[in-house]
């Protein structure tokens, strides 16, 4: 039943950020790609693992949901240097602790919104990682991976 529930968490997180990058127009150059790519792989991981469930289609799916974690961590990055650089043009004098503060604060680009991809990333692995054939592959249960 957990199972079940996070794969929908999942897929609708993923259709849900999709719409909204989209919506933003969040494609206007390459690196503004990179979710979208993302997330269109993912998506595309996670109905094949339901349509077929296989030991290599749950590799798939933990890649794919690797690749989550390391786009938003890239992406709250890309956010920061983008907000400090604007933030800095206003500004030059501002030094390194008020310039992280006024970052945080600001609105474009949202520091924390490419932390979803990161949730939507640990969502997908937990899920991943519970499936038996994930299980049967490690030789060890799922409990045994996390220790």
């Amino acid at each position: 039943m957990i199972r079940r529930l996070l794969v929908w968490v999942l897929l609708f997180g993923i259709i849900g950020t999709t719409v909204d990058l989209v919506l933003l127009a969040h494609y206007e150059d390459a690196l503004q790609l990179i979710p979208l790519v993302v997330l269109a792989a993912g998506l595309a991981a996670v109905v094949g693992h339901l349509v077929q469930p296989r030991s290599w289609t749950v590799r798939a799916l933990q890649v794919m949901m690797s690749l989550f974690v390391a786009a938003g961590v890239t992406g709250i990055g890309l956010h920061f240097d983008g907000a400090s650089g604007f933030q800095l043009e206003i500004d030059p004098s501002l030094e390194w602790w008020p310039l992280v503060k006024k970052v945080a604060r600001s609105q474009s680009p949202p520091l924390l919104a490419p932390a979803g991809m990161v949730q939507l990333g640990l969502i997908g692995l937990i899920y991943a990682f519970s499936d038996s054939r994930a299980r049967a592959r490690s030789g060890a249960g799922f409990e045994e991976g996390i220790r």
